[in-house]
Formats: C-alpha cells, structure tokens, sequence
C-alpha cells in the first residue's frame, strides 16, 4: 500500500466536506477557515511547475461548493532578500469551491515567502515561509539521497504497474541487452538505449525516426538535476506501439514503451504527451493537468447532453463512430478534423471540420475516449475535467490504466462501439449516477496524474529497474552525452550538504 501524502488528507477532508457540509452557492468565504496545502509549500518539492490548492469555506466552517468568484483571492511570493523576484503566478478557480495555484520560479531563492490574501486578508497560516534554498526548474542540484528525495516528494512506496511490468524480469544483463536488443530491433525499430553514469546521462540511438527522443532526454535530465539516480542502463522505444511480444519460456528483452499492451511485455512509463506536459506546464503547452481544471466548461446542468469526439482517422472504430454519429447526430457530435489512414469518402464520413479547442470539449457531458494508433493519450485531460468519459475497451493501455475502475471512474464501451448508444442513453436517463461517475474520474486526474507523481513514477521505475540488473552499467560505444541545458542568465549555487549514500 502506498502512504497518504499529508497534503492528500486535508484534501480528501475537503472533497468530503462537499458532501456532508457543503456551503450553498454564494456563500462568502472567510479567511481564516479557508484551507490552503499542497506541494508548492515545500522548498525541498522541486517542480518545473509548482502548485498548491486553496478550499474556500465560509464563516461557519462549511466548504463552499461552487465558485466565490474566480478574482477571489491575490497569491503574493516575494524573497526578503531580492527587490524583484522571478516568478510567474497563477491562481485557477476550479469552480467548485477550491483553487489551484501554480507558479513557475526561473531563478533560485535563499527564502520565499507566500502570501495568500482574500480581501487583503491573510488566508489560513498565511504568509507561509518557504526556508531556503528554493530551488528552481533549471537549477542543477540533486539531492544525494533517493530516499530522502522520495520523502520530500511524498512519493507512493510502490506502483502496482511498475511491479506488475517487472514481474516478467526477474534480472536484468546490461551486458547482453546492449548486444542483443540493437540486433533483434534496431534495424526496423526506432530506439534509445541510455546509460546513466554517476547522475549523467549518455545515449546512442538506433532506427531512422528518433525524434521522440527529446522528450526522454528532457524527462531525465530533469530528474538528475532534482536526484542522484542510480546507475543503470535500459532501453527505450521511441515508436507507438509497444514491441516485446514473446511470451516466456523465450527469452524476453527489456523495452521502456510510452504505451503497454495485453499482448506485449514492454515496461510502461507515463506517455511523450504527458512527460512534456508536466515539463512545459506555463511553459511551451497550452494543454496540461493543470491549465484543464480551471477549463472544464459550464455547470454540469448547462453541458449539452450529446456525446462529443473530434480527431483524425487512425483507427475502424474511429470510422465507425463518425458514421454513427451521422446516423444518430442528436446523440452524438462526432467528426474528423484530419484524413491520413484511410481513405477520405466525404459522402461516409461528412467533410472534415475544424479543430476545436481541447477546453471546449467539456461544453458536452459524455466524452468518448477511442483508440487511435494505440491507446489515446488525451484521457488523462478528459478525465480532469467534469465531463463524464466513455471509455472503449481496449488492449493497449496507459501507466495509470490499472488503477481505473469502470462504472466508478468512467462508463465502460465494447471495443466494437456496439452498445455506445445505449451507453449514452444510459447516462442521459441516469443523470446523477453519470454525475457521480464523471466527479469520481477528476477526483483520480487531480490524485494520480499530477506532475509530483508523474516525477515519482519515473524516479521508482528507474530506481526499481536498477536493482535488477546483473552487470554493471556502462557508457558504450557511440554514446554521447546528453547535456544540461545552459543556465546561464541565473545559475545557481548548490547548497547540498548531504552525502551521497553508498
């Protein structure tokens, strides 16, 4: 079992709050009851993105239910040693009573302070004091110790994914792997096979399309700035569909894989899509676990009762509910922005339309969530916002697809689409069970799909992996090293003063 982060258990009080003493909308919220938690009140939790929450709650305790207003409460940080601190501020009303804050550091502080104000009043135990050194995105740093990292992180002792995938690897033989898995894949695969040596990363690839790789370079040396990883060699696909299909007793190889299936034996690590989501949020993407909790549309009784999907062609069932939807428009709202796989016939599948943005999509209560080339990797969003998801069976999955339950986290559909409409009919003559269920699936995102975790997942993956390998690491043949980007507009001073453990 994993343990309860601190901050989750005010959380949880707070969702509970909901249902048994929620205040009425409109209440007015009063600072000294408001709760405010979270990582970003941490100086040790080092994220490209920091974050925090704050639940409003009136006079008498209760929390407020919905929005008190999404200008309701001012979020200061300041240094007392520095005029003018470099820090981006974001308060996102969640509209349903709580607030996500996050901010973005681009320098380090000896010291920050956070003032959290409603009405030019301090909120809860605020100004919260952040003792230094504070840390930012950029600044190389790691943290000797993994386990204290892991602390500070307040990450799960295990994933169930991560023990179930290194289940089939009882060792590991950098040796052999390094020989073999460049034979058997590196002529028609699109691989990377890494080493980290003493916290630095090295790389050779193998294949023709091996641009992905950026975002596993980004991914670790984001970590070996944040932790000494151990030392450890591995492999990992840059292409979509998981590679390792023998089944034991053949010898299987090792294979990191953005996306798993029920027929392969690839080791399953968070999606391209989210890693860079996680790294860029208030950066470079407009789309991530944050910026779609303040954007999930109108109230639940003002989204229009119709299931929506917009995308492009990488799949039959993708064809087969488009046509569906041109059968059955007032159910569903489904069309191709897009045609590269199959055959463009307009007079089956309507013209192509216009993207829509992602947030625009929580205008609608049902959400259908189909596969593409492999698993769709827009779930996570869907399920972050308060829109009930309609999830097609499938036998490719994410890292977190285990720990979803249907009929609690989302409103299971046969991979053939054939019960969708009566799924749909479902929710709409069920409307407060379809409710409960959409609430139930943002309540997991907000949980199991923040950047703290994601960084976590990586870290107990590589963590986990080293231990079973047989021979040591090394640095091969044709390697480069993969380096830190310069920082040179505010470096950085490392104040570490532990040792590294042996």
């Amino acid at each position: 079992m994993s343990a309860l982060r601190p901050w989750w258990l005010l959380f949880c009080l707070s969702v509970l709050g909901h249902d048994l003493r929620g205040s009425q909308a409109g209440s007015a919220p009063s600072a000294a009851n408001t709760l405010v938690w979270g990582p970003g009140l941490e100086a040790s939790v080092v994220l490209p993105a920091r974050f925090f929450y704050i639940q409003a709650a009136d006079s008498s305790g209760k929390n407020l239910t919905a929005s008190p207003g999404e200008k309701s409460f001012e979020v200061k940080i300041v240094s007392p040693v520095e005029q003018f601190t470099r820090i981006w501020i974001q308060v996102l009303d969640r509209r349903d009573g709580s607030f996500l804050v996050r901010y973005r550091m681009y320098a380090t502080y000896s010291e920050l302070h956070i003032h959290v104000l409603l009405k030019n009043e301090h909120v809860a135990k605020s100004p919260f004091v952040l003792k230094g050194p504070v840390y930012h995105e950029g600044c190389n740093c790691p943290q000797e110790s993994g386990s204290a990292w892991e602390a500070h992180m307040h990450c799960p002792q295990s994933f169930a994914q991560i023990e179930r995938d290194l289940s089939f690897y009882p060792s590991v033989d950098p040796d052999h792997n390094a020989q073999e898995i460049p034979q058997r894949f590196g002529q028609r695969q699109s691989l990377c096979h890494y080493t980290v040596k003493d916290n630095k990363i090295y790389v050779r690839t193998f294949g023709e399309h091996v641009g992905f790789r950026i975002f596993m370079d980004a991914i670790l040396l984001s970590l070996t700035r944040k932790v000494r990883l151990p030392d450890v060699e591995f492999f990992v696909n840059l292409g979509d569909w998981p590679l390792e299909k023998r089944k034991p007793p053949e010898k299987l190889h090792p294979i990191f894989s953005w996306c798993g299936s029920n027929n392969t034996r690839d080791i399953v690590m968070p999606t391209y899509d989210l890693t860079e989501s996680v790294l860029e949020t208030m950066g470079r993407v407009s789309l991530d676990m944050m910026s779609v909790q303040a954007n999930t549309g109108p109230p639940w009784p003002e989204k229009n009762a119709t299931a929506f999907w917009r995308g492009r062609d990488s799949r039959q069932e993708r064809l087969e509910l488009v046509k569906l939807s041109r059968a059955h428009p007032h159910i569903i709202d489904a069309a191709f922005t897009n045609f590269f796989f199959f055959k463009h016939d307009e007079s089956l599948y309507g013209p192509l339309v216009k993207h829509v943005s992602f947030f625009d999509f929580f205008k609608y209560k049902y959400q259908i969530n189909i596969d593409g080339t492999v698993a769709a990797y827009r779930l996570p969003y869907l399920l972050a916002g308060d829109s009930v998801v309609l999830k097609q069976d499938s036998g490719y999955y994410e890292h977190f697809y285990k720990q979803l339950r249907a009929w609690e986290h989302y409103i299971p559909v046969r991979a053939d689409l054939g019960d969708l409409l009566g799924k749909i009919q479902w929710a709409r003559d069920h409307d407060e069970e379809a409710k409960k269920i959409a609430l139930a699936g943002q309540q997991f995102a907000r949980t199991h799909l923040m950047g703290d975790t994601i960084f976590c997942y990586y870290y107990i993956l590589i963590k986990e992996y080293a231990k079973l390998q047989v021979t040591e690491p090394k640095i091969r043949k044709d390697m480069e090293v993969v380096e830190q980007p310069a920082d040179d507009l505010f470096p950085c001073s490392c104040h570490r003063t532990n040792v590294r453990n042996a």
